[in-house]
């Protein structure tokens, strides 16, 4: 007879808990569940845990892991809010982007720090269907551990500017502003300074540097950026 109920208790677990964890993975955001870095990795192992000790141990009070489940969803959203409001935060939490190949060659001390070998790198060059290194102007793994790769400007596919044989050179940023805030120690090494990139602002009629979401400048010189406010209004409805 206990047996019977405690099986009961545990169907009736897995029915009320999945609609709930699925609330709650709504509520923490489309990123937890698609980019992974660290914290919101251990966000959803611990999340995983007390949901599978709930269910296979009929013993623990079913209210205590829903309180816990809310707990954890909402210390994410705060951990979140305070790396978007604080960057430094955001940096002790989460890896930095790390170049390992530069102009055809593997950087042999970033790929130490992130713990990636040769052939790691290797196997994430042919799932993007890159077979040799030399064809890499930059590849860089992300703070998820994704790599993020830019072919050379010859090995791309050709756009409508290309037609014709014309190959032009490979183009990619090179952040100055983040969130409103200058990036000084890579503004110095680019040869550039605050004068130059108020300047930039000034000639696009952005006269507060906060108001930048994001700026950069490519390779040829250019100033990218966008606005805090960009899109408004503009961005076409992508649903399932």
């Amino acid at each position: 007879m206990d047996i019977f109920m405690d099986t009961l208790k545990v169907l009736g677990r897995i029915v009320t808990i999945l609609p709930f964890m699925l609330v709650i993975g709504l509520y923490m955001g489309k990123r937890s569940v698609g980019e992974l870095p660290v914290f919101d990795f251990l966000v959803v192992l611990v999340l995983g845990s007390v949901v599978g000790a709930d269910i296979a141990d009929p013993d623990i009070n079913h209210i205590h892991t829903i309180v816990a489940m809310v707990a954890i969803a909402l210390l994410h959203q705060l951990i979140i809010y305070m790396k978007l409001k604080n960057r430094k935060i955001g940096k002790l939490l989460t890896f930095e982007p790390t170049v390992v190949i530069y102009n055809g060659k593997f950087l042999y001390k970033n790929m130490k720090k992130v713990h990636y070998a040769i052939d790691n790198i290797g196997q994430m060059l042919r799932e993007k269907s890159v077979f040799t290194i030399q064809d890499v102007e930059i590849a860089v793994v992300e703070a998820n551990g994704q790599l993020s790769v830019k072919l050379k400007g010859d090995k791309e596919w050709a756009t409508k500017e290309d037609v014709g044989g014309k190959i032009t050179n490979g183009q990619y940023d090179v952040p100055i502003i983040l969130d409103g805030e200058l990036q000084e120690e890579m503004l110095k090494r680019l040869g550039k300074d605050k004068e130059w990139v108020q300047e930039q602002l000034n000639n696009h009629s952005i006269f507060d540097m906060k108001e930048v979401f994001y700026g950069a400048l490519t390779p040829a010189g250019k100033f990218v950026y966008s606005t805090k406010e960009e899109g408004e209004g503009t961005v076409p409805p992508i649903v399932h």
